[in-house]
């Protein structure tokens, strides 16, 4: 029994594009390339049903990305904000003791 093969996106992709484009007929690509037909079809329209999402998914990236950037600046702004509390807090502790003695509460 032969083992079963396996196909790249782009070699998939390459067929179907000569198919569509009429460069080589079904019978052709399915004859040279050792291929069943109804496999090609099954490539095409497997190709067909998800061409739609191939524009869309760039801009969902893009946006994905963004929020991501969002919650990283969130985090540094929080952190930030705790390290200058702390130097607030440390500097009026050093004023005081540079100061006549008086201490802080």
């Amino acid at each position: 029994m032969k083992p079963r093969r396996k196909f790249t996106g782009e070699y998939k992709a390459k067929l179907v594009l000569e198919m569509l484009s009429g460069q080589r007929s079904v019978a052709d690509i399915a004859r040279k390339e050792g291929i069943k037909d109804t496999l090609l079809h099954e490539w095409r329209s497997e190709f067909i049903r998800n061409a739609p999402t191939l524009f869309s998914a760039p801009q969902a990236q893009a946006e994905q990305a963004q929020v991501q950037k969002v919650a990283e600046l969130e985090q540094v702004i929080g952190r930030l904000t705790i390290e200058n509390e702390a130097l607030k807090k440390a500097s009026r502790w050093l004023n005081g003791l540079s100061g006549q003695g008086e201490r802080l509460r």
